[in-house]
């Protein structure tokens, strides 16, 4: 396979690509540790400072309203992976987008849930509720489920089965990278909340932009080689997203909870944290790039139906949507 060189300003992270325009699972990716790390750290920091806005009452919340977190959990880790399978079957997708498609929904909820449920005049409480309970379970929930969903996909047990994938890997993994900066932040607004409230306003922005930049910037110089792929993988992530938003307002729905808190619910089942997902990918996928193409496509399709869906209720007051 040729070998395709990379922006002068990228090379000291370390990006590389390698592909062939044949196949989408010919398509590989040949990322540098630099690169690698610097995400993880964007990341690592990024759940940090959303820890600082976590409080313990916001946990105690999940156990007072016991039937909403059981069927949001059921719906995130079972309902829309099951359905997930069912679409990779109808679709007879290749092996890495079949994998990459489970990745994105064997893991947590995104935080950028929480935002967008404020944009959107939801439940912020019941959201940031929502994704402390949904991250706090991704180190021991991630690496199974995508153990489980992806042995019962003929298409992604191929990958599975060729990488000689280890849960446990998965799961030091995940610890390092949402499990530790999580309960840091958390530990740091309890122990010294002066300080959290200083740094907590310039951590969020600062860390996406930068996070942005080093993904964006690290992958647009191969972009001309990923192209003619997208639309193998395209249909299927708005597809897939589609479903995940339904199942979330369903789910919604059907727990008969208030129009914010419905907006809350159906925005934290459709919005997965796909820069976990695609640390993954790089980190353990990384001669298939076809699932590194799944999870960044999905985080930027993600993004942009969560601002439209967000701004579309924003014009619509909740105390109106409930009413009708």
């Amino acid at each position: 396979m040729p070998t395709l060189s990379v922006a002068p300003a990228l090379v000291d992270l370390g990006v590389g690509l390698v592909a062939t325009a044949r196949d989408i699972d010919d398509f590989s990716l040949d990322v540098g540790g630099g690169f690698n790390l610097a995400v993880k750290l964007m990341i690592g920091l990024l759940l940090l400072g959303i820890a600082l806005d976590v409080r313990v009452e916001d946990l105690r919340s999940a156990l007072r309203h016991p039937r909403v977190f059981v069927a949001v959990t059921a719906a995130q880790f079972v309902l829309v992976p099951l359905l997930t399978l069912g679409l990779v079957a109808a679709l007879d997708l290749p092996p890495s987008v079949a994998l990459g498609m489970l990745l994105v929904v064997s893991g947590p909820a995104g935080s950028m849930s929480n935002l967008l449920t404020h944009r959107a005049r939801g439940d912020v409480a019941l959201s940031v509720s929502l994704t402390t309970v949904s991250s706090s379970m991704a180190a021991l929930v991630t690496p199974l489920a995508l153990a489980f969903w992806a042995g019962l996909s003929p298409q992604a047990s191929q990958v599975l089965d060729a990488v000689d994938l280890s849960p446990v890997e998965v799961l030091v993994e995940v610890l390092l990278l949402i499990v530790a900066p999580f309960a840091l932040g958390i530990l740091l607004a309890r122990t010294r909340p002066a300080l959290a409230a200083r740094i907590r306003p310039a951590v969020e922005p600062t860390v996406l932009v930068m996070l942005l930049l080093i993904v964006v910037g690290g992958l647009a110089s191969n972009l001309r080689v990923g192209a003619p792929f997208l639309l193998d993988v395209g249909p299927a992530v708005v597809a897939q997203n589609a479903l995940s938003l339904l199942v979330g307002a369903g789910v919604a729905v059907l727990c008969r909870v208030p129009a914010r808190a419905r907006r809350a619910i159906t925005l934290e089942t459709g919005v997965r944290n796909t820069a976990l997902a695609l640390v993954l990918a790089l980190a353990f996928f990384p001669e298939y790039g076809g699932v590194a193409l799944v999870c960044g496509l999905w985080g930027v399709w993600d993004v942009a139906t969560g601002f439209a869906l967000a701004a579309w209720w924003r014009r619509r007051p909740a105390e109106a949507a409930q009413a009708t």
